[in-house]
């Protein structure tokens, strides 16, 4: 018995160790990117950004310290957006948060096509998404750090762009860039964001165009994964039940959050299509899983991903998607779909009418 005790202690001893020393390499290959990205990128943006060398680099995750700028520099900021015109939103948004509060009804130009139970039930969803948001972190809701930077950034919002407002899921979204990001860069960066082709289909939830995008979507799914493709088909199961949640929140509530913010740094890297293939790459990731699932265990269990996600693994699944089909890449096959779709509009007779 004492030299069974000795040999558990001895592989534990050995356990530590070998935990220790990957635990150091970690931080020494982190510290050795931070260093890179400082000194070598950043400096060097435009000509640096899409060197071969870079973009390895960004796949393999970009350091946190350095995470936040990257990504304000990817997204850009084609709107123009200045800190200045952050406050503006902001002091909108508190005076009709005052307004409403107290019972009052004026509306302002902009918003005269909005009524004030529209204002008033936008408003009342933030209140309940921010509650909502990383319940686990305990850092958004109400007394937490970063719960009224959270409702200033999604209200701003709502007062910069009434007729988007405030959609469900909105709320993570502005919760990761909080997080990397001051406020006033995180609300620019939110509002770039949200301005780009997919995201605005998804939020004005403009049907046609979703439709499209989930088309798209099948297209390289049975490229992909023609068995599992299969298997959805016969149980029915289509891409919005598990892909809308995904691409609302940008998998940061369907994802542990340290790999949530992988899948934003190639997001930001390769745009819109490494969504869908980081759909398609959690698909296989769990193919044999779900190959011997019914609809219902389906939809709930891609609803609720596991927890304990292996990073590494995860993103070899996702590099393993090949997002070419007959020779035509995503951009193409996209907009090939929405040229079909133009013509069937035209061409429909009830158009016409």
């Amino acid at each position: 018995m004492v030299v069974q005790a000795k040999k558990r202690e001895l592989k534990e001893a050995q356990k530590r160790k070998k935990q220790l020393e990957e635990r150091c390499k970690l931080e020494e290959s982190i510290g050795n990117a931070v260093l890179t990205w400082n000194n070598e990128i950043l400096p060097n943006w435009e000509t640096m950004c899409c060197s071969r060398k870079v973009r390895e680099l960004w796949w393999q995750g970009i350091p946190p310290s350095v995470r936040g700028k990257v990504w304000s520099l990817a997204i850009g900021n084609e709107l123009n957006i200045t800190h200045e015109l952050y406050d503006i939103c902001l002091a909108r948004a508190k005076e009709k948060w005052r307004s409403l509060s107290t019972g009052g009804a004026e509306v302002e130009g902009e918003d005269a096509g909005f009524s004030a139970a529209d204002r008033e039930a936008s408003l009342e969803l933030i209140k309940l998404d921010i509650s909502r948001t990383f319940p686990n972190l305990c850092i958004f809701q109400q007394g937490g750090p970063y719960h009224d930077t959270l409702h200033s950034i999604l209200g701003a919002y709502t007062c910069y762009r009434p007729d988007v407002g405030y959609v469900q899921g909105m709320s993570f979204i502005a919760a990761v860039l909080i997080l990397n990001l001051d406020t006033a860069d995180a609300f620019i960066a939110f509002s770039n964001l949200l301005n780009k082709p997919c995201q605005m289909a998804f939020f004005r939830v403009d049907h046609g165009l979703m439709l499209t995008y989930f088309a798209a979507f099948e297209v390289f799914f049975e490229e992909n994964l023609p068995k599992l493709f299969a298997h959805f088909k016969k149980n029915n199961l289509t891409p919005d039940i598990y892909l809308i949640d995904w691409i609302f929140t940008l998998y940061s509530k369907s994802l542990p959050l340290d790999l949530a913010c992988r899948v934003w740094d190639v997001f930001c890297r390769d745009g819109e299509e490494f969504l869908f293939r980081t759909a398609l790459g959690i698909l296989k990731l769990f193919e044999d899983i779900l190959t011997k699932m019914d609809f219902i265990h389906i939809a709930q269990f891609l609803t609720k991903l596991p927890e304990d996600l292996p990073s590494e693994e995860f993103f070899t699944s996702i590099a393993a998607i090949q997002m070419q089909s007959r020779n035509k890449k995503w951009a193409q096959i996209l907009a090939a779909l929405q040229k079909d779709n133009r013509e069937m509009e035209k061409g429909s007779p009830s158009l016409k009418r």
